[in-house]
Formats: structure tokens, sequence, C-alpha cells
């Protein structure tokens, strides 16, 4: 095949930057492409994958190591944290399957292998060709040496892509003789890179790929089409594909071929930018330069003064102390003021003592007094003298190149969350895209240490998960935007508070008790509705002294047995009446298989008057416990102490309302989960299994809130 003859060395050894792995930086050994049209080593994908997983299994939730492969230099800051490559597990449904996340090191974005994870990536066949040739071609003096020869071996002069050896031409003729089935053998010139003569479906291994995704933009097989994961999606023959593609590349190469002038044109001019590049940098350096030394110099100003101010007063202390010293050496016998006394006192003639002595008694009394009450004349410590350098540490700290044009990001608290993990989103007030990169900091409040250590991660967008905080906590976020080394300065710091306990994954369950003629649930049954139809009206129709519609229950598919949960969910404001809460499988079961008589507001159970959070049952610990929302509001349940007054138990009702069950201690409590403030908490019996509990009366409806995990990058179709 003339197509895969070698290729003049010029020509190939020209594109040498195609050939680089984007994660161990050398030529592609064996390449996969990823879902993101990149390629990467199949090394360097097992590698990646195992290292980033024995990290998180070795310390999940936090910063992943520094281990790397020796062989791989990662230089993407978003490939260092955990939860970027570890996001893999089994989905609600046990029949879903498995999916691994990769992050790509080309695009830096998350990418999702499927359920066979690297065994369904397909081998770059054309780029490993291509690399083979560049290989040839930087080895040219190397040559190939035959497989068959006896020792010594000749230089090879073939390759038989059927056999997958290269021969010299005796050894070609002699293993493939004309008129025998190998002389139809595929042969090339002399090479080490074997690629199969068919591209196999990776999902089904004995499939030939025939046909091309246009959603996945991959390569399939008739089987994946029938009844696999393409089975809904849009293809085309693998000839339509080809003439497709090629024709696209055809045009954009011979576009980019009549632009070469063009291309020169920018290459001076990219060449100009540099050399002016080259000098405004170093005119920046001398400028930052000659600041430093500015702050240099009033450091020093000030440091000599601060040491000349210490050394004038240890000078003065160390004077007056030794002034006391020999005071105090006077008062020793034969020494100073004693010995003088003692001079005095062998005068004879009584005028001239006194006349002496007078003044002599006086000091002798000083001296006396000073021993009776000892004093240092100086003080030893320096307290006084200590340097507070704690706001100008800050303030250098955050000395960076500011820039009056790159604004100062805000943090949107209404598009910011907590819940599973923490989702935080910023914007840009004044001008839109200011920035390149952000560094979003944050740290969690704590009492006992006020200073706590902010943590960093990079953001490339306005908004950034991060999910290895704790439970019932409060923490402070920051971000500042990077363009480039112009950093912008922090944004106002924003305090969010995480979930009382961990969250607790359900969906609502369309099986137990689900009344499908007046209960309405999404495909993904994370909401659900009520609705009024023709059952209700001819209900009506039958009672002439009024109509007590029954509450219509709903539960979520999963129970609690022990430990402490956390969900949340929002409530529609149009809503009429609706109960939210938890009941134990018992009483469900009582609710959910034995109705009672609808006239009846006294007997029936949903009326309120049997709550276990109503007057009549306050006191006891129940098996379940719902409060009453409606019309917007929040109603606290009544209390045997309470006041009379409805009023005080009517709170407005939050947008998101969340609920804490904590099975240890027999308590539940109810929260405005926006700002994860507890309104209701009361004792509730967790004898039995728990599940989260709803019912709907009239208008209403309920939205689960969704748990936060990180965006994936979305393809979009070339085709």
């Amino acid at each position: 095949m003339e197509g895969d003859r070698l290729e003049p060395a010029v020509t190939i050894k020209n594109i040498e930057r195609e050939l680089i792995c984007p994660a161990c930086k050398e030529l592609f050994t064996h390449p996969l492409i990823l879902p993101c049209q990149h390629s990467i080593c199949h090394k360097c994908v097992k590698e990646i994958l195992f290292f980033t997983l024995e990290d998180s299994f070795t310390d999940l939730g936090s910063e992943s190591s520094s281990q790397s492969s020796p062989r791989i230099r990662i230089h993407s800051p978003s490939l260092d944290r955990i939860d970027r490559v570890n996001r893999s597990g089994w989905k609600r449904n046990s029949l879903t399957p498995k999916t691994t996340i990769f992050p790509c090191p080309g695009c830096r974005h998350d990418v999702d292998l499927g359920e066979r994870g690297i065994n369904g990536l397909f081998r770059n066949f054309t780029l490993e060709t291509i690399v083979e040739r560049y290989r040839q071609a930087a080895r040219a003096a190397t040559a190939i040496m035959c497989d068959a020869c006896k020792p010594p071996p000749q230089e090879s002069t073939k390759s038989c892509m059927d056999c997958s050896a290269s021969y010299c031409n005796e050894c070609f003729k002699i293993h493939h003789p004309w008129g025998t089935v190998k002389a139809q053998h595929e042969y090339v010139g002399p090479t080490t890179n074997f690629r199969p003569k068919i591209l196999m479906c990776p999902e089904h291994e004995m499939e030939r790929v025939n046909m091309y995704c246009e959603i996945c933009r991959r390569p399939v097989c008739h089987l994946c089409k029938l009844g696999g994961s393409h089975a809904n999606h849009r293809v085309t023959t693998m000839s339509t594909a080809y003439k497709t593609l090629k024709e696209k590349l055809s045009k954009d190469i011979e576009y980019l071929i009549s632009k070469e002038s063009q291309v020169k044109g920018q290459i001076s001019e990219l060449g100009l930018l540099m050399k002016e590049t080259e000098c405004n940098g170093e005119r920046a350096k001398e400028e930052a330069s000659n600041n430093f030394d500015k702050l240099f110099e009033v450091l020093e100003e000030r440091r000599s003064a601060a040491l000349r101010a210490i050394e004038a007063s240890k000078n003065l202390r160390l004077e007056k102390l030794q002034t006391q010293i020999e005071e105090y050496q006077g008062l020793l016998e034969n020494n100073g003021l004693v010995g003088y006394a003692q001079e005095v006192l062998k005068e004879t003639d009584q005028s001239c003592f006194v006349q002496t002595a007078k003044q002599l008694h006086v000091r002798i009394q000083k001296a006396t007094e000073s021993l009776k009450s000892f004093r240092p004349a100086a003080q030893t410590s320096f307290e006084d003298y200590v340097v507070d350098i704690t706001k100008q540490e800050e303030v250098l700290g955050d000395l960076s190149f500011y820039s009056s044009g790159l604004d100062v990001p805000e943090i949107n608290e209404e598009k910011s969350r907590m819940y599973n993990k923490a989702l935080i989103c910023w914007e840009h007030i004044v001008k839109e895209d200011s920035a390149d990169t952000y560094i979003l900091e944050y740290r969690k409040l704590n009492r006992e240490e006020e200073n706590a250590t902010w943590q960093e991660i990079e953001a490339c967008s306005k908004s950034k998960v991060i999910s290895d905080l704790e439970n019932n906590s409060s923490y402070a976020f920051r971000v500042r935007g990077y363009k480039g080394s112009i950093c912008s300065p922090w944004s106002r710091e924003v305090i969010l508070h995480t979930p009382a306990a961990p969250v607790f994954s359900f969906l609502f369950d369309d099986k137990c008790g689900f009344n499908s003629e007046r209960l309405m649930l999404n495909p993904r049954r994370t909401s659900v509705e009520s609705r009024a139809g023709f059952p209700l009206l001819l209900g009506a129709e039958r009672i002439q002294v009024g109509c007590y519609t029954t509450l219509d229950y709903i539960i979520g598919d999963t129970g609690i047995t022990k430990g402490k949960h956390f969900w949340a969910f929002h409530v529609e404001s149009y809503s009429y009446l609706v109960k939210v809460g938890v009941a134990s499988n018992t009483k469900l079961q009582e609710w959910l298989h034995n109705p009672r008589d609808v006239t009846s507001p006294r007997y029936e159970q949903d009326s309120g008057h049997d709550s276990g959070s109503e007057d009549t049952c306050f006191d006891s610990s129940q098996p379940f416990t719902l409060i009453t929302l409606g019309m917007n509001k929040f109603f606290i349940p009544k209390a045997p102490t309470a006041p009379k007054d409805s009023a005080n138990r009517i709170l407005p009702m939050p947008s998101c309302i969340g609920i804490c069950l904590d099975c240890d201690r027999g308590k539940v409590g109810f929260y405005d989960a926006d700002h994860m403030k507890c309104l209701y908490e009361r004792q509730v019996d967790c004898s039995g299994t728990m599940y989260p509990a709803f019912a709907l009366m009239g208008s209403a409806g309920i939205h689960l809130e969704e748990a936060i995990t990180a965006k994936y990058l979305e393809y979009q179709d070339d085709m």
C-alpha cells in the first residue's frame, strides 16, 4: 500500500508537536481515543486511573497525594483533586451500569468512559501509524532487521501486516510463495507498527464496525445500533461518514494551504510581538524591582528607627539599674553612705556633729525605706517595643498585580447552595468574562480556631463544586479572578452552612400506595404533583353536606433503620395543603391499605386531628411525624403549653425545606434548608424502618432537591 510507505523525513519531523501525548509528554504509544476526541497513551490512561483511585481510597475527600507515575507529568491543576477523577460508582438502580469518569489532560474536562471504562476505547490506528513513520524518520540510520533470518539477521525490506513480522527479500519469498494464500497478504515498508486490518467493536468483540454514530462521534457495529447503547442514536454508514469527514478535512486543509502567505505574515507579526513582549516584560520586571526596593528602603528605615529606639531604652535602663546598684553598695559596711556615717559618728564636737548629722540622717532614712520596699529602677521587659506586623503581613500576602481593568467577582448567594456538596457560583457585576481563571478559597468557621487556614482551589469557569466539607458546619468563601499574572482583589466573603447530617438520596416510590389517578410523577421520579380530575368531582356529587377529600400519600423508595440523615425538597408556592415528614413501615401500611370514611373530618387520619405532630399525641413518641405546609405558610404544630393564638405558629414557608432524621436519638427536625436553620424538632419512634413521607391535597407540587454533581463536558454535534 503506497499510502503506508515511508514519507520524506523533513515532512514527518515537522509535525512532532501533534504526536506528543498530553500526559507523559512523549511520543504516543498505543494511543486511545477518548470521548472528547483527544488521544492519550494506553499506559497513561491506566496509570492515571490507578494512582488517582489509589489516592482516593487512602484519603477520600481530601487533596490527592503528590504520588504519580515517574512517566506521567500532569500539569493541569484540575487533575490534582480526587473528585475530578473518582466519581465512579453504581447509580440508584442496580441494573444501571457502572460508569468511570476520566480527566482528559488535553482539554482538562471530565469525560465519561462508560460501562466498559478503558476497554471501551478505540485505538487510534491512524495516529499510531503516523507516529511510527516519525520514529522511522528519526532513526533513519537504524535498520529494521528480518524476523525470519538465521543469525546474523539481514536488514528487512518488507513488513507483512497479516503475519505481523518483517522480512528480507529472500525470507519473504520463502514465507509467501506464489500460488498460496500467504501470497495475498498485505505488505508495507519495514515497520514495527502492526495494526489489524479490520477495526473491531470494543463492546462486541466479534463484530466489525460498519456504522458511525453521529451523536457519540465514534464507529459502532450493527449490534450497538440494534440493542446496545446506541439504539436510539442517529447513525450513518461508514462510507458516508468517511466521505463526509474526508471532504471536510480536505476542504479545511486546502483553505489553510491557500492562506499560507497570510499565515507567514501572522508568524512575522507574532515574532515582533514576542520581541515587544520580551522588552515590556523586562521593563515590568525593572519597575517591580524598583517598587520592591522602595519597600525594602521603607522597611530598612523603620527597622533602623526601631532598633535605635530599643537601643536607647536599653542604655537608659542599664544606667538606672547601675546607679541603683551603686546606691545599694553604699549601704554595705565600710562602704559609701554607711562608711561615711560611721566616720561622722566619731565626731566629738556636738555643734559640728549636729550640723553634719541632720542631712546624713535624712539620707539614711531614705535608704532604710528603700530596703523595706525594694523595687528595681527599670523594667527588664521590652513588651512595649514589640513590632506588630499582623496587618502588614496580610497586606503583603495579598500583594499582587492589581489592575483597575479587572473586575472583582462577586459570589452569587442565590445560585450557590450547600447539599451533598457545595456549589459556589460567582459573576462579574460590571464586565463579563474579564478573568481567565479564578482562585476560590474557603475555610471552616471554628470558634476554637479563629484564624483557620484558607484552602484554595482553581476554577476555569464561574462555578466550582467542593466535596470535602464537614456536616453541620459553617464555611466562609471568597474568590478572585486572574488574567495572566494580574489578579483582582478578593470578593466579599460569603458564609454558607452545610446540612446537619449526611444527605440521604431517594426517589419517589411509584409502587407502594401510589395513586396514579390524582398524583403525577415526572419520569425521573424527583417531582410529584397532585391533580384534581373526574374521580374527585364524582365523589363530591354523592355528598350533599360537604366534601372532605383525602390526602394522597407518596413515600420515598428507600427506608432508614439507623444513623442520621438529611434530605431537602421544594414545595410549590401555589400548593394548597401539603404534609411532609417521616413515618414507619407499619404506620404506612395502616394509612395506605385501610382507607377510612371520606365524609368525616374527625375520623380522617389525614385531617391533622390524629397526627403525631398535633396536640392529642404531642407528648407521646409516635412512629410518624408530619407537619403542615400550604398557602405559602409553614405551620408549627401545637404544643400543650403553646399560646392559643395560632398566628405565633405560622411562619413564611422557606423556598427549600429540609428534614433531619436521627434514628439513634429518636428525633426529627424540620429546617429552612436555604439557611440551615432548624424551625421545629420533636421526638419520634424509630424502632421500625422509617421512610420519607409526603401527602398532598388539592393543587400542590413537591420537588426533591437534586444532588450536586460536577458538570461534565457536553459535546456538540459536528456532523
